[in-house]
């Protein structure tokens, strides 16, 4: 999901290719020949299909407009905003930006009845809320992963590790995540679960350790006990963090 969020990679050092385009919560599918005619957003309606009956990331910011085309909605009835046309030259031609389209919302309709999901969009419209959400609706906050922490006791402590060390990291760990901004909270829950979708709960362990690590199928981060100062706790959280598609530290 993050690919058809970000874009694609197709050839080595080339450019990524963005199957969606322009502003926040106004995104529409490219206009790409190319990408029509392989298909592509198919491929991308199984995705989005297959990851929200899996609970797992959402695209997020899709325009409004084109949300109401894939929904069966009367194109001449969508509103569009200016927002909603990519190509700044034909603004106020806003007509245009569904009527160049057409294809990709229909491929993309097949990918979604081809992912089983189309059933619920045709019964429930308003779930395209929850599989097509706004960019302030998908926002990560300090607040909603505290919430989900299982914080270790003194009868969870390693061995080797002291509760004095045990409680130093822990907070910092409390620290970092109250001062995140919510592109490092990402990053952090990538790290942490293997995806950015806040799962029921998340545990964190002290250990001995060199760097910060994480088993993501436990949803489990693991921190090391010998670091001191909060400021070395940040650096080394935020390095391996922003690693994590490479899959340093990741079990």
């Amino acid at each position: 999901m993050e690919a058809l969020q970000s874009g694609f990679i197709l050839d080595e050092g080339q450019r990524r290719v963005l199957l969606f385009e322009g502003e926040r919560d106004h995104l529409t599918p490219s206009g790409s020949l190319d990408l029509v005619e392989s298909d592509f957003f198919v491929t991308a309606g199984r995705m989005i299909g297959h990851c929200f009956l899996n609970e797992g990331p959402c695209l997020i910011g899709l325009s409004p407009a084109i949300i109401h085309v894939i929904l069966g909605g009367n194109p001449e009835m969508a509103t569009i905003t200016h927002a909603d046309c990519v190509d700044l030259d034909v603004r106020d031609v806003l007509e245009l930006v569904l009527g160049r389209t057409t294809k990709q919302i229909k491929q993309l309709k097949k990918g979604l009845k081809d992912s089983g999901v189309w059933d619920l969009l045709s019964a429930r419209p308003d779930t395209a809320m929850v599989m097509f959400p706004r960019t302030s609706e998908a926002a990560l906050t300090p607040q909603m992963i505290l919430d989900k922490i299982t914080w270790p006791t003194s009868n969870d402590l390693d061995d080797d590790v002291s509760l004095e060390d045990q409680c130093r990291v822990l907070s910092f760990l409390r620290q970092f995540i109250e001062n995140g901004t919510p592109d490092v909270l990402k990053s952090l829950l990538r790290f942490w679960t293997g995806w950015e979708v806040l799962p029921s709960y998340l545990e964190v362990e002290v250990i001995n350790c060199g760097l910060p690590q994480s088993s993501t199928c436990f949803q489990t981060l693991k921190l090391p006990a010998h670091i001191r100062e909060l400021g070395q706790f940040s650096d080394d959280l935020k390095a391996v963090t922003t690693t994590s598609y490479s899959g340093f530290g990741q079990i």
